[in-house]
């Protein structure tokens, strides 16, 4: 298959990326001399956390919530796009329909390793005009894209709601502060947990959610590179061009966007 998931090896930049970061900024506040028990506050999670959450789900349909979440997993463990596999494959589908006629593509179409291909490769063998087969395939690809792009956005929008909400927080914790004058001992400790807030905010807009939409982006970027070569392969196999030379204009294809034969 073309995109497999990685069962057993998650990305270790994305976990080392987010483990120093928790790592680091406690190794921060401890080096202040803070302690946990500081940045434990529920009524600050439950503002900027359900703020943010609330935010969004007002912001976008189910749709693109749900497509979200689902994307999630594929920060940590990300669809591997084996391009050189790709080539060798719709250099397969060259061979045998200059052997026998793009009729037998139809049966080759089962065996495609991707519904994009599948549907290009039935549409040649259909006899379908080549701008007809183009526009499906891209079209298909730009409503995948649309999907990914707009969950990326979910996480971005998120982070772009959790700060104002931690300072919401804020504001609403120096509110009962300053309700307790009367007592000027207790000032100090209202105060730092009214920032807690803030703190939440900060930190899960800038070490969670914005990273995690752009490496959504960024994976998905060179998936979608190779969708782009499938119409590149259909096309010139519907225009009976040599499979050799098929295969060497997917791979200047790769050469051309700087990717290696086998990204993830």
């Amino acid at each position: 298959m073309l995109y497999e998931t990685w069962g057993k090896i998650m990305d270790i930049f994305a976990i080392v990326g987010l483990f120093f970061g928790i790592t680091f900024i406690l190794l921060g506040q401890a080096m202040e001399g803070g302690n946990l028990q500081q940045l434990l506050q529920v009524t600050a999670a439950f503002i900027v956390f359900g703020g943010t959450g609330g935010a969004v789900i007002m912001s976008y349909p189910p749709a693109v919530l749900k497509k979200a979440v689902f994307l999630i997993k594929d920060v940590f463990m990300p669809p591997k796009a084996d391009l050189k596999s790709l080539v060798t494959e719709i250099g397969k589908y060259a061979q045998r329909a200059r052997k026998e006629g793009l009729i037998v593509l139809e049966k080759s179409a089962r065996e495609a390793s991707d519904p994009i291909l599948k549907l290009g490769l039935e549409a040649v063998a259909d006899g379908a005009d080549p701008t007809l087969v183009q526009g499906m395939m891209e079209s298909q690809i730009s409503q995948q894209e649309l999907e990914v792009m707009n969950a990326a956005k979910v996480f971005e929008a998120a982070g772009g709601y959790s700060p104002t909400l931690g300072i919401i927080g804020a504001v609403l914790g120096l509110i009962q502060v300053m309700q307790n004058l009367s007592d000027p001992a207790s000032l100090g400790a209202g105060i730092a947990v009214a920032f807690v807030a803030t703190i939440y905010g900060l930190f899960a807009a800038n070490l969670v959610l914005i990273p995690i939409g752009t490496r959504i982006k960024l994976i998905y970027e060179k998936i979608f590179l190779s969708k782009e070569m499938m119409v590149e392969g259909v096309l010139a196999i519907q225009a009976g061009e040599s499979p050799a030379l098929i295969e060497r204009k997917l791979n200047a294809y790769i050469l051309e966007n700087n990717i290696g034969a086998e990204s993830t």
